[in-house]
């Protein structure tokens, strides 16, 4: 199975690249490690997903409004936020292929590896068993099954005590006592594990010698913090109120890999919600919910999300969930909902000797409120969407075709209009229907090859709607319009082509069901 996922992976990096959504960053030089460009589908992609997000939060909320803050901070800002002392991840390096990793990551692969003799096991049962087979039951009592679980529950319990231990020696001892080796090479030659800061760091000034060590912010979550007066005086906010942002980070991970999933520097959609202390326990169950909503209504089935609730909290959260969406390499995080409690407000009035309350006047009292945190990597949720949209089928006719049965609402193209033959007044009469739908979709025109592989092409983009002007068109003012997921046709008057394709790929459609 997992071979069958990463041949699937594959071929949607491929699909990605050949089709102008992801390139690798600057790959006439061979590329950056971890860095990936987004090209012309890509770009629009994105910006329909920001669209999605910006409308449902900021639009629909009377009481959220959206900021955008500077990446470069004061670096007082990444001292109260606990990241220059604690920001990090455990670094091994191998002495022998000179590669580094992250030594819990290690760890963590070694148990995969372990899962999968569990998940061969249960195969050959299923196949001995047959229709008989209880899987819940086999794993629940079968010896061997019991033995890779019960080395698994040591290894994580061991591991677990290691990292909230900082005890980077028991973490070495670990890998070695395990016989994990180097994937590359097959050495076990480590170093010791050290700690690794993840900011990057830059210089703010004219000379290196009187310059300011400044970061590159690792998350947005901090420039909504340090703007929460600002916002909730000039916007004359009332508890309970949001500020979003949409916006880059940067972290230099140690392992930077599995494409878009992890990168160096990614953008984030956060939004914080500042509450009454006493209510963030509701009001966090109330985001959950909400979030989960937004992610349903694209239509991707539901059985590629689930909550995963946090048993170990980080020290400033009372409560945490991600929802964790099945990608090719398996169920990881999409999207983090945090009840952070006044941890952020308390620490940066700490450290900047500034009052960050709020006056609540029924109560005739000044509170620091709590926040809950709703974060979601753009880039994950891209990749979320490109990868449950990438189908390959066999049409009704025998013909097969790749085709990314993208969410209408998110298509990059809505509209390709294809002229039938590249003559006749056909094309003229096709770009004339393209000058009036610019206005509200995004359109393609077309007029190379036959309209079968011009109607490939478009699937293979995910365009929901292609619009095919022939000779009749020029005498009863129709088009054929041909649907992406159906392949069926239907003949519609130009006059109301607007409005049909408005009707089918408006992101109020999405906004309506949550």
């Amino acid at each position: 199975m997992a071979n069958q996922d990463d041949n699937q992976f594959k071929k949607i990096i491929s699909h990605a690249k050949e089709y102008g959504f992801v390139f690798p960053s600057s790959e006439i030089y061979d590329g950056l490690a971890a860095a990936y460009d987004y090209g012309q589908n890509g770009a629009e992609l994105k910006n329909n997903i920001k669209e999605y997000w910006w409308k449902a939060m900021v639009q629909m909320h009377e009481e959220i409004v959206g900021i955008d803050a500077s990446i470069f901070m004061h670096p007082a800002t990444w001292k109260a936020s606990g990241h220059v002392d604690a920001f990090n991840d455990p670094m091994i390096d191998n002495k022998d292929s000179k590669k580094r990793y992250r030594a819990d990551v290690l760890i963590e692969d070694h148990i995969a590896k372990i899962e999968a003799k569990i998940d061969k096991e249960v195969t050959k049962a299923a196949k001995r068993f047959g229709d008989d087979f209880d899987k819940e039951q086999f794993v629940a009592t079968n010896p061997r099954v019991l033995k890779y679980t019960g080395q698994i529950d040591d290894i994580n319990a061991r591991m677990k005590a290691a990292l909230d231990g900082e005890n980077l020696n028991q973490l070495k001892a670990l890998i070695e006592e395990l016989g994990i080796a180097d994937p590359v090479s097959g050495s076990k030659n480590w170093t010791d594990v050290r700690q690794f800061n993840l900011m990057f760091s830059t210089e703010l000034g004219s000379l290196a010698d009187g310059a300011n060590k400044i970061y590159l912010r690792p998350e947005t979550a901090q420039g909504i913090f340090v703007n929460f007066l600002n916002v909730q005086k000039t916007g004359r906010m009332k508890i309970p109120f949001g500020i979003a942002q949409i916006g880059k980070a940067f972290r230099n991970e140690i392992i930077a890999r599995q494409f878009i999933f992890r990168m160096r520097e990614f953008e984030q959609m956060e939004m914080q919600f500042f509450v009454k202390p006493g209510e963030e326990l509701k009001w966090y169950e109330y985001w959950k919910e909400k979030r989960i909503k937004w992610h349903k209504a694209l239509g991707i089935s539901e059985e590629n999300y689930r909550f995963h609730d946090h048993l170990n909290l980080a020290h400033y959260a009372n409560a945490a969930a991600d929802i964790e969406f099945n990608f090719p390499m398996g169920f990881k995080e999409l999207e983090g909902i945090h009840s952070r409690t006044d941890f952020d407000l308390k620490a940066h009035e700490e450290h900047s000797g500034k009052k960050l309350q709020f006056f609540d006047p029924h109560e005739n009292k000044s509170y620091v409120p709590y926040v809950i945190e709703t974060s979601i990597g753009l880039d994950r949720m891209f990749l979320a969407v490109l990868s449950a949209s990438y189908v390959e089928e066999t049409l009704a006719d025998g013909s097969e075709r790749t085709v990314l049965k993208l969410p209408v609402q998110l298509a990059p193209v809505k509209v390709a209009v294809l002229p039938l033959l590249k003559k006749d007044g056909l094309p003229e009469k096709a770009r004339e229907i393209i000058d009036e739908l610019k206005f509200d979709f995004t359109c393609q025109y077309d007029e190379k090859d036959a309209i079968g592989k011009r109607y490939r092409r478009q699937d293979a983009i995910g365009t929901p709607n292609c619009i095919t002007v022939d000779h009749q068109t020029l005498e009863d003012n129709a088009v054929t319009i041909r649907y992406r997921d159906t392949a069926e046709q239907e003949r519609i008057a130009i006059a109301d082509l607007r409005n049909k394709v408005s009707d089918l790929v408006s992101v109020n459609n999405l906004l309506r069901k949550i």
